[in-house]
């Protein structure tokens, strides 16, 4: 008949989530309803199957081998030294993304969507994680690369534009990844762009790269 003593202050806090916990919990619950509703690629008998092959042919275009394999290939036929330096600099670009993407999403280890299928092209073992969305950080990171160092008509700017965000939906739409995956994918090339610009490559700073060409 005696009253219960009360629990310690510690265990009180345990029983009574924060608001930051229930808000994270929230979203992350959003965001898994939300990308598996707009997976509406995910599989042929989905609700758009039948533009699943075109989805895999924008898949293929905001993939890093064949940006890398382009680039080295304009950079050895290139006969302009501002050319050349341009290149160059989208080819560390390049990698500095697929390295930094790996690690995070090597630290990060996020599971690939359930409704996801593993028929992607050309894959590393970091690709089986999903955040952040590689695709989605090299569009972004080729796209603020591309307006800032190309003199291009304002319809091929739009479409360049059209282009990086047609490749984060996608990612979505395929079953690639989560919402939040892509978000931040193209978040961190936005601002992956800045460092490269920082870190610019010229014949002053890099005399022995420009050498090699």
């Amino acid at each position: 008949g005696s009253a219960a003593a009360p629990l310690p202050e510690e265990d009180c806090m345990k029983l009574n989530p924060s608001f930051l916990g229930i808000a994270l919990s929230s979203l992350l619950a959003i965001d898994l309803w939300a990308s598996k509703r707009l997976g509406v690629c995910a599989g042929e008998g989905s609700a758009w199957g039948s533009a699943r092959p075109l989805m895999k042919v924008i898949e293929v275009s905001g993939h890093g081998i064949p940006w890398l394999l382009g680039t080295f290939y304009g950079l050895c036929q290139s006969d302009s030294s501002a050319a050349r330096e341009v290149l160059l600099n989208l080819l560390f670009a390049l990698l500095l993304d697929l390295v930094l993407v790996a690690v995070v999403k090597g630290l990060v280890k996020r599971r690939r969507p359930t409704h996801n299928k593993m028929d992607m092209f050309v894959t590393i073992s970091v690709d089986k994680y999903s955040f952040p969305s590689g695709h989605a950080t090299r569009a972004a990171l080729v796209c603020r690369f591309v307006l800032h160092h190309l003199v291009l008509a304002v319809p091929l700017r739009v479409l360049v534009v059209l282009w990086a965000l047609i490749v984060g939906v996608s990612r979505v739409m395929l079953g690639r990844h989560n919402v939040t995956d892509v978000l931040f994918g193209l978040l961190l090339g936005y601002a992956l762009y800045s460092v490269v610009e920082y870190c610019w490559l010229s014949p002053l700073s890099a005399p022995a790269l420009f050498a090699l060409w």
